[in-house]
Formats: C-alpha cells, structure tokens, sequence
C-alpha cells in the first residue's frame, strides 16, 4: 500500500502556546473549538495548521528537543493572487507582530514574494507565482 500523497496537518512546535494562539489570531485566522489545552488548531484552505509545544512535539515524536534550526528546517507557503497581495499579507503579518526575514521582491523564479517569521522563528513564505494559477476552491491548481 502506497502512503496517500496528502497532508492533513501542519503542527509547529511553539516555546509559548499562548503567544502563538495569540499570533495565529491576530493575522485574522480563525481558531477551531476542536483546539484544547495545550494545542491549537486553525482551519486554512487546505491543511489544518496545529500548535503545540515545543517539548510536548519533541517528546511525542521520540526525538530530543534541543539543537533547533533557526527555520526548524522547514518553510511553510501561502500563495496569493498578485504582488499586490503578497505586500499587503506582509504588512499584515508584521503588525500582528511577525518579523520580516525578506522583504518582498522580484524572485530568480519569476514570481514575487517575501518571508516573515511567526514569534518562534517559523518561517512562512507569501508569494505571487504567475505560474501557480488557482482552483476555483483556492487551492493551487498544479498539472498532475
């Protein structure tokens, strides 16, 4: 049997359940009553974005919770409609209180985009890719 080629949750492991929660919400993302003590859920147009401690993620996985990357090796996406999105989300996500990594610029790969960090480091990515065009449910419609 084949592992089904989908993603169904992102969790970030947060030092601050609180802080983060608090981070998700002021970007205007919407928490899930299905959140509880110690994680929280946010419904996205796709994947269910989880937060969870650190330590708690680092235990569950069986893995030690020390020697962190600055990214924690991963970037996270949000692809939007125009240039003019991508500055506007960036904007948006510095007066919430993330840190701008890279301003929004023309990229190698003919698209647009900038990066900025949630309060734990995590990396997300906005970008404009003329070639990434959009299905009618907003996700990105890719040929197969």
């Amino acid at each position: 049997m084949a592992i089904p080629a989908r993603i169904h949750l992102v969790t970030l492991g947060v030092s601050d359940l609180a802080r983060s929660t608090a981070f998700y919400e002021a970007l205007g993302w919407r928490r899930s009553p299905a959140s509880a003590e110690g994680v929280s859920f946010f419904l996205t147009g796709g994947a269910i974005l989880s937060l969870f401690g650190f330590r708690d993620l680092a235990d569950d996985a069986h893995l030690p919770a020390s020697d962190r990357p600055a990214t924690g090796g991963v970037a996270l996406a949000i692809n939007v409609r125009s240039e003019a999105e991508v500055d506007a989300a960036l904007a948006d996500a510095e007066r919430a209180g993330a840190t701008i990594l890279k301003p929004a610029q023309r990229v190698f790969w003919g698209g647009y985009s900038g990066y900025f960090a949630d309060p734990d480091g995590h990396a997300w990515e906005v970008a404009y890719n003329p070639f990434f065009p959009f299905a009618a449910d907003g996700s990105l419609d890719l040929p197969e």
